[in-house]
């Protein structure tokens, strides 16, 4: 199997594919995606199930055994022991049980998930992409509370457990889309776990009034971290951004989540500059750096030195694997201890009309752009997608061991591999042991 990627500035006009590989190219590129990570102490312990709830799963294959059994949970969790007697059974039905899934960085504020199509303009540099946000934001008919509900109850549908949302911040929107995303994960809170960052799209110090507005969502108690973007590349103020950012992190203890999608020295010198504020804080395990474009191409001794000083503070990486020029090298930034995971960005948004928020498929194309062909590879691209994500939120993996969530799907299919290639329905979907979607439909 063969991947193709375009060359940076290939197309006219520009897509979220072209711009985000040419994003190095545009001075003053401003793009879409960025991760940070929260201590791991604050949600690695997963969440408590219904107390005294237990359910069987009654003839599963899990991870695609050739032999079914019966899989028991015991107050959210995966249990080691029998069922307790007047357990709940539910049949499997022979199915493959997966550990559900984790999108680490996505977009539901922008979506248009669940409405009318839109005609998307052509667009000749990212100011144009934010202008056309911002006219499709108040185009829009349905507030974001509930597009953002239609699109991330979908992503339950199809197997996500948890998700890192980020929300613009910026005058034009105010607290809107960080508000809206609040309102549907406190809708979701039984079926997905999700973390939000107030991420300054159009730049933190070019839009003057964008930090304290960044100050405000952090002091609201409504975020989990704050976003950056191209400290060099967009806003041409490298320190004063990460100061500005990194600051507000500080004083109201949150973590950082930086969008970073400019190659070269641009790259790295943002890239060793969160590095410092890491250290000079004490803020290891809370700090998370998404696309980092400017690694890919780095020579393997040079990719090795930064790898060990991302490590040694515990920052995480996140890549939506959009080409396989710009997916990031996770097998060798997992050398050094660096926690790599996987998101789906933006989905159907003014930027483009791709999407769907299925991080199943999302480890598919992992598998396609890095070009892998082996059982073993495809079953890794599926634990990037599950416990990789799990690991830049700080959550237990749900791995289905005892005493892990019990956050699962049950797939029709031969085994883990094909499973990842076809893609079949999730034909259900559990989260802490309650069944919150069937058949591809999310239950409400």
């Amino acid at each position: 199997m063969q991947s193709s990627s375009p060359s940076p500035g290939a197309s006219s006009p520009l897509s979220r594919r072209t711009m985000l590989a040419g994003a190095a190219a545009f001075a003053g590129a401003t793009a879409t995606s960025g991760v940070a990570a929260v201590p791991a102490e604050a949600a690695a312990s997963g969440r408590p199930g219904p107390r005294g709830k237990a359910v069987v799963f009654r003839d599963v294959r899990v991870f695609g055994a050739a032999k079914a059994t019966d899989l028991v949970v015991v107050d959210g969790r995966v249990a080691g022991g029998p069922a307790p007697r007047g357990a709940k059974v539910v049949d499997g039905g022979g199915r493959i049980a997966l550990p559900s899934l984790v999108d680490a960085h996505i977009h539901p504020d922008k979506t248009t998930w669940g409405g009318s199509w839109v005609s998307r303009r052509p667009a000749s540099g990212i100011a144009d992409y934010v202008a056309q946000d911002v006219e499709l934001f108040r185009a829009q008919r349905r507030p974001v509370a509930q597009r953002a509900y239609g699109l991330m109850a979908h992503a339950v549908s199809r197997g996500t457990r948890a998700m890192r949302a980020h929300a613009d911040v910026a005058p034009a929107y105010g607290l809107a889309g960080v508000e809206g995303v609040a309102e549907a994960r406190e809708r979701l809170r039984h079926a997905l776990d999700v973390q939000i960052v107030a991420f300054p799209q159009h730049g933190v110090v070019r839009t003057p009034g964008t930090a304290e507005l960044l100050e405000e969502a952090a002091r609201s108690g409504a975020i989990d971290m704050i976003g950056g973007i191209d400290p060099a590349g967009f806003d041409d103020a490298l320190d004063e951004q990460l100061d500005l950012v990194f600051g507000i992190a500080e004083r109201h203890g949150v973590g950082v989540d930086i969008h970073l999608h400019d190659r070269g020295e641009k790259g790295l010198s943002a890239l060793r500059g969160i590095v410092e504020r890491t250290r000079a804080l004490s803020l290891a395990g809370r700090v998370t750096v998404s696309h980092v474009f400017c690694l890919p191409g780095l020579t393997d001794r040079e990719l090795g030195t930064l790898a060990a000083d991302l490590g040694e503070q515990d920052i995480a990486l996140t890549t939506v694997a959009p080409s396989d020029s710009l997916v990031l090298p996770i097998a060798r930034l997992r050398e050094h201890g660096v926690r790599v995971g996987l998101g789906s960005d933006g989905v159907r948004d003014s930027w483009s009309p791709f999407g769907n928020a299925d991080m199943l498929h999302r480890a598919q194309l992992l598998g396609w752009v890095t070009d892998v062909r082996l059982d073993e590879e495809l079953a890794e691209c599926y634990r990037v997608a599950a416990h990789g994500g799990a690991d830049v939120m700080g959550l237990a993996h749900a791995d289905l061991a005892p005493g892990a969530p019990a956050d699962f799907v049950l797939v029709a299919g031969e085994c883990l591999p094909q499973v990842v290639v076809d893609m079949p329905r999730r034909d259900m979907v559990v989260h802490g042991g309650v069944v919150v979607a069937r058949d591809g439909e999310f239950l409400d």
